[in-house]
């Protein structure tokens, strides 16, 4: 009896330990913690329950027969963050390189199936050379077994990826799939094909972070949706990210205790320029409007012309989206129009209700947004507004011109509430453009055009530069004060907690990719 104990023991010992103290060591050289350091730091205290520990390869080509580890290069199981349950796979860089094998795949897979079933979310911590070289097909056909349950399990529960090291070849298509990347600055990147690659086919010379790393897909690419500076604090992200979303689609987003105070923020009344070109920071906005401290921002350093994150108002959960004006004048384009609608669409599959600040001149106009599909890529954020079912309200803080007014969730594509500040301006387009448009004729004859056309800018602006046109037609439900804005805010997400939208029998939409 004593013996199968002791086998036991020793088996657990042998499992934990990886690919040994040396490859243990040199992870931590690398300034990198092991796969099993990473769900110490990911999941409360004592709660991961591992599955699968004693899994071995099942392959015997180029001797690998001779070379069996336990547990096959990735660590997987279940545990819990915040007290809720979530389901975790953690790739061990010290077996193998972290390789995709059969039986890596197939432990990952059972881990999906396992969040799947009962409805939690899922979190991958990624470090891998990719697929097992040795294994040939069967380790590919185990990333295609993963990526059709990224699929499966995408809008049902929240799928998490955090890139800890390479992530190269097929396996960045399984990170792509899911809701969030988040990457380490300076010991992770991401790429389809490697620098050894790029310079044999086009003749490139390019190192592996100015290719694929951190930086680059947090502001060029788009690809990651947050970069920390070391792994730690990528970690505790994860859990802070979590703590704002529902477990699965079946559940409302999550309610925090909050002791109803004085809602009205003077700060508000204040943050307008009194010339509308001038910028300001609309985080600035969004500061005051939220509960304390609970911004998250998503996105951060990719499209700043718009800004979106998680919140809490009055304890409530919500997602943001606003334009800023502090960067390309809060313009939509290519980008903006992109991370926007992805955003909307993840807080739409999971019960998130959105809230909506606007300060949008227009489209960027130019070849080189024309040539790159502004037409399609702004219709990405239009349809994604428009398919959403959530609690959806907005706020026109300045500008509302053009196409962007329809587009930034105007009450004519499904708003539940549309509130303006007296600084708002909707209208088709800015006055100087309009005056000298519709009254070309009279500012052409007019002995001094420069005064003319001042002249004409001003009854434009008169006339079409405020939020009462549109209220007296009920595109504006009121015109606010801004120092008001929060407390109406919390009294129209509580009113429309139970809002019910019945959609038009479908398999799916074509949303314009």
């Amino acid at each position: 009896m004593s013996n199968s104990r002791d086998i036991l023991i020793q088996k657990r010992h042998e499992s934990k330990l990886g690919g040994g103290e040396k490859r243990i060591e040199s992870q931590h050289a690398k300034g990198k913690l092991t796969a099993r350091e990473r769900l110490d730091i990911l999941l409360d205290e004592g709660s991961f329950q591992e599955i699968g520990a004693f899994v071995t390869h099942r392959s015997s080509d180029f001797g690998m027969d001779k070379q069996k580890l336990l547990g096959d290069g990735v660590v997987t199981g279940y545990g819990t963050i915040n007290g809720k349950l979530v389901y975790v796979f953690s790739q061990d860089f010290t077996v193998f390189g972290g390789s995709l094998s059969e039986t890596h795949a197939d432990k990952i897979c059972k881990i999906m199936d396992m969040a799947l079933k009962n409805g939690a979310p899922l979190v991958g911590l990624n470090d891998s050379g990719g697929a097992r070289i040795q294994e040939g097909v069967v380790s590919l056909g185990g990333y295609a077994d993963i990526f059709y349950r990224n699929v499966q399990a995408s809008g049902v529960i929240p799928q998490i990826s955090a890139i800890m090291g390479p992530c190269a070849g097929g396996a960045v298509y399984s990170p792509a799939l899911t809701d969030f990347i988040t990457m380490v600055e300076n010991t992770s990147y991401m790429f389809v094909t490697g620098p050894n690659v790029v310079k044999t086919v086009t003749n490139e010379d390019v190192s592996s972070e100015d290719l694929g790393g951190a930086s680059v897909h947090g502001t060029k690419s788009g690809v990651a949706h947050f970069t920390e500076p070391n792994e730690v604090v990528c970690l505790k992200n994860i859990r802070q990210l979590l703590s704002y979303m529902p477990s699965n689609c079946e559940e409302n987003a999550p309610s925090l205790p909050y002791q109803k105070v004085n809602e009205i923020r003077e700060v508000l009344s204040s943050i307008i320029p009194e010339n509308p070109n001038q910028p300001y920071d609309i985080k600035d906005v969004i500061q005051q409007v939220a509960d304390e401290g609970s911004f998250f921002e998503v996105h951060k350093n990719f499209a700043e012309n718009i800004v979106v994150g998680f919140a809490r108002l009055g304890g409530r959960s919500i997602g943001i989206v606003a334009n800023q004006p502090a960067n390309l004048a809060g313009v939509l384009d290519v980008n903006s129009s992109q991370k926007g609608g992805r955003f909307v669409r993840f807080c739409d599959a999971f019960n998130i209700p959105l809230l909506v600040f606007e300060d949008v001149p227009g489209f960027l106009p130019g070849t080189d947004q024309e040539w790159n599909a502004i037409i399609t890529n702004g219709a990405k954020l239009l349809y994604a507004f428009s398919e959403a079912t959530v609690p959806r309200i907005t706020v026109i803080t300045r500008k509302a011109y053009g196409g962007a007014y329809d587009v930034m969730n105007s009450k004519h594509i499904g708003a539940d509430l549309n509130f303006a500040w007296p600084t708002a301006e909707i209208a088709v387009m800015g006055a100087k453009g309009a005056a000298e448009i519709i009254f070309k004729r009279e500012i052409d004859s007019a002995e001094n055009k420069e005064l003319a056309w001042k002249e004409k800018e001003k009854e434009y602006s008169d006339l079409f530069a405020n939020p009462y046109r549109a209220a007296e037609r009920g595109f504006i439900d009121e015109v606010i004060l801004p120092e008001e804005t929060r407390d109406r805010l919390i009294k129209a997400f509580k009113m429309l907690e139970n809002k019910v939208v019945n959609i038009p029998k479908k398999k799916h939409g074509n949303i314009p990719l």
